[in-house]
């Protein structure tokens, strides 16, 4: 929290029918496909409801299955699944006109003798049937092998720790900035009200300790302990699937404790065959006259795909709860995402994209907080930050696999700079101020290939990564780099009746040079096996996880970043262990499910400026563990969902505080919340809201001051926030839409479970925006 003494001075779904169909979760990547304007998502736990007897508009030209089923999708509203060997070399019927889902999938596949069935979850299952039962209502019925996404490699990975926030998740939550992409998970809570200081923590362990990727790009932000670590405009986003404790071999080197993988639109989001389109859309808030504008424009033509995306957000400064104007919060943010891509007749499909944000609002002095103890008396209030954060990605899949052959190629850059005014103590008599920056970045990629078997698949490959870390200062400039080499394999079998394994494991090579050039080589292996069993058929499952990850050594942040560190025999390898085990129960629209989980780390790295030897290996153990509830009710039209988790954290043994907590963890406690949503086709009207509910927190140890004047308060505060929406679709004018939201309903007072400082005695954290009403408005041409 406190300035580091340096010369620089820096402050630092599952289908409800026949058993084969329950089977499909083995290998099933549930795709959740942009959706029609009335359609709902939910998690990867909660599949989206859709109303499969009501007539949509549906233009789909005869094209491979996989394609054609990719189409279906996004204009039906319903998640897909295919059989791994139903694809090839098979090519659907046209399907066009006024139908239901279940007319239309029975016209795309007349004559193919291919299965399918539509599940009251919202899930269209599609499997080749052996031998295959036709009945009146057009519903092929039979036996269903192993599946895959058919739109390549989908989000969901069908793990026991996973949660997909989907596309249509994503419209029904019009999210402003990466709190609000995670309202509706307890366990998961994001700090901070200001989007370029905002940290996500999963069950209470930072995203530092995550595998975090953007389109399969590996992120490596650790620049400045008073910022965040990734900016991201949810308005490019299509997906997040997020791994909480267990996570998979094959989803990257460093998933201390899980894994985030936030995943961008294309032009195939939004177009079925050639043609070209776009979308605007504006949306004002006015608790602080903030406007977000951007635009959207996509093409097809021959194997061919664009996409264009640019928003602009201007605004003032917000107020909280209790009328005060929180200091730093305006918004000047620019960014946007260009993609190309091109598939040849063959199915070999090519991509390359470039994303960029640029946030350069002046910002409080120390921007995860509003003001701090014992500032120094030439600090002014607020103080400019230019952040950069870049993304280019190119990746090669192929989109008609055979057999053993299903490759996937990722070649990425990512980096993140920040630059801002340093001042000194003017008696020094040294320019002042003058700008220091930071920056992180990571060329990395990897090679894989997906293996299918009659009884699942098991995906392998290698990956790597090289990550450097670099300060531009006029007195301390220094860097850290780490280069990794990584194989890995992971299967996802169905090896006895009701039966879903996964396991896999990693061998991991990192090669670390510390800011004085010295160079250390270390070697780790990690594994994880996880399962589910159906206790009860199309009732009750039972799952169960475990991993170990070894994840090399960390980079240090920049700005704490000393080039006269000792570093004696160097650092020791970061480690974790995780567990989990839980139950879920559906039954006729209600589902009620949970879990108990913990994660251990072992040799967190943590820094500080010193020139001691503890400066530059001291680390620190963090153990977070607790259990999860959730219950929940869907009906055609809607859902009601309630979810509860209680997450207690610790370092070194203590309670978790956020001071002590940078770069590891946050105190978290017991966090509810509610979700309801209720759509009337007939007037094109949807309705929802949640509520957010924190309960106080008071397992925090009485400490004593640590010397820079900061002291731990005992508890931190509770708070219940409501947040309603209303959004209008003409029923004869589907591509417009109207949505108001007001978001903190009854003006409470708080900062968001997760925010730096609200736990440290007269530290004025960044308060959540006070009510605040929301009009947006988009049109689809």
């Amino acid at each position: 929290m406190s300035a580091p003494m340096r010369p620089a001075d820096i402050v630092a779904a599952r289908p409800t029918t026949h058993r084969r169909a329950l089977r499909l979760m083995a290998t099933t990547a549930f795709v959740c496909l942009a959706g029609v304007p009335y359609g709902f998502a939910q998690t990867a736990t909660s599949p989206a409801t859709a109303a499969t007897n009501v007539a949509r508009a549906f233009n789909i030209p005869a094209q491979p299955l996989a394609s054609a089923l990719n189409a279906f999708g996004r204009q039906s509203g319903l998640q897909v699944t295919l059989a791994s060997t139903t694809s090839q070399g098979i090519t659907s019927r046209p399907v066009q006109g006024n139908l239901t889902p279940q007319q239309a999938l029975a016209q795309m596949l007349a004559g193919t003798g291919i299965a399918f069935r539509i599940t009251g979850e919202g899930t269209a299952v599609v499997g080749q049937s052996a031998p295959a039962q036709t009945h009146a209502d057009g519903t092929v019925e039979g036996e269903l092998l192993d599946v895959i996404s058919v739109a390549g490699d989908g989000m969901s990975r069908g793990g026991v720790a996973e949660t997909v926030i989907g596309p249509q998740a994503l419209e029904r939550l019009n999210p402003q900035n990466l709190a609000d992409v995670f309202r509706e998970q307890p366990g998961i809570e994001v700090g901070s009200s200001l989007p370029m200081s905002q940290k996500v923590y999963v069950h209470g362990i930072e995203e530092t300790n995550l595998a975090v990727t953007i389109d399969g790009s590996r992120q490596n932000n650790k620049v400045f302990h008073h910022m965040g670590t990734n900016l991201i405009d949810p308005g490019v986003l299509k997906a997040v699937r997020v791994d909480a404790g267990v996570a998979p071999a094959d989803a990257g080197p460093g998933a201390l404790a899980g894994t985030i993988a936030y995943e961008t639109k294309d032009a195939r989001d939004f177009l079925d065959a050639d043609g070209f389109g776009g979308i605007g859309k504006y949306s004002f808030n006015f608790n602080g006259d903030t406007s977000l504008a951007n635009i959207t424009g996509y093409a097809r033509k021959g194997g061919f795909e664009t996409l264009g995306y640019f928003n602009i957000g201007q605004g003032d400064q917000f107020t909280a709860g209790n009328g005060d104007t929180v200091l730093g919060t305006s918004t000047n943010l620019v960014n946007g995402i260009g993609k190309v891509s091109y598939e040849a007749p063959t199915g070999d499909r090519f991509s390359i994209s470039y994303e960029s944000v640029s946030d350069d609002a002046p910002r409080p002095y120390r921007a995860n907080g509003s003001d701090f103890p014992g500032a120094r008396p030439w600090d002014p209030d607020v103080t400019p930050y230019d952040i950069q954060r870049q993304n280019t990605v190119f990746t090669y899949t192929d989109s008609t696999p055979e057999g053993w052959w299903d490759p996937k190629l990722v070649i990425a850059y990512s980096s993140t700079e920040i630059s801002k005014l340093t001042y000194l103590n003017p008696n020094w008599g040294l320019p002042t101020p003058y700008t220091t920056s930071g920056k992180t970045d990571s060329f990395n990629g990897k090679f894989e290939n997906k293996f299918a078997f009659s009884l699942g698949n098991v995906v392998a490959g290698i990956d790597f990564y090289d990550d450097s870390a670099e300060l531009f200062d006029p007195y301390d400039a220094a860097s850290e780099k780490a280069t990794n080499v990584g194989v890995y394999a992971q299967a996802r079998l169905e090896p006895w009746e009701r039966t879903r394994l996964s396991f896999g494991g990693r061998a991991d090579n990192q090669w670390f040079t510390g800011t004085t050039g010295e160079e250390w080589d270390n070697a780790g292996l990690s594994g994880n096996v996880s399962g589910e069993y159906d206790v009860v058929e199309n009732f009750l499952t039972a799952r169960a996880g475990y991993s170990h990850v070894w994840a090399g050594i960390p980079l240090a942040e920049n700005f704490y970043m000393n080039p006269n560190w000792d570093y004696a025999d160097g650092s020791e390898p970061v480690t974790s262990n995780n567990a989990m085990a839980g139950l879920k129960a559906t039954y006729q629209g209600f589902t009620l499910e949970g879990s108990i989980f913990r994660t251990d780390i072992d040799n967190a790295r943590v820094v500080t400026y010193s020139n001691a030897l503890l400066g530059a290996i001291r680390a620190r153990d963090i153990e977070s563990r607790g259990f999860e509830l959730a219950a929940g009710y869907e009906w055609d039209t809607g859902f009601v969902r309630v979810k509860y988790a209680d997450i207690d954290v610790k370092i070194d043994g203590l309670a978790a505080d956020s001071d002590t907590g940078n770069y590891l963890a946050t105190p978290v406690g017991q966090m509810i919340t509610f979700v309801v949503a209720h759509r009337i086709p007939q007037w094109g009207l949807t309705i929802g809201g949640n509520v957010e509910v924190a309960l106080e927190y008071d397992d925090l140890p009485v400490v004593v001051p640590d010397g820079w004047g900061d002291t731990l308060t005992t508890s931190i505060p509770g708070y219940t926030v409501v947040n309603i929406y209303a959004e209008y679709r003409p029923v004869t004018a589907p591509n417009l839409m109207l949505r108001l939201d007001v978001n903190n309903l009854f003006d409470e007072t708080y900062a968001s479970r997760g925010t730096y400082g609200q736990d440290i005695e007269n530290v004025v954290p960044l308060y959540q925006p006070g009510r605040s009403f929301i009009v947006t408005a988009s049109a689809k041409f």
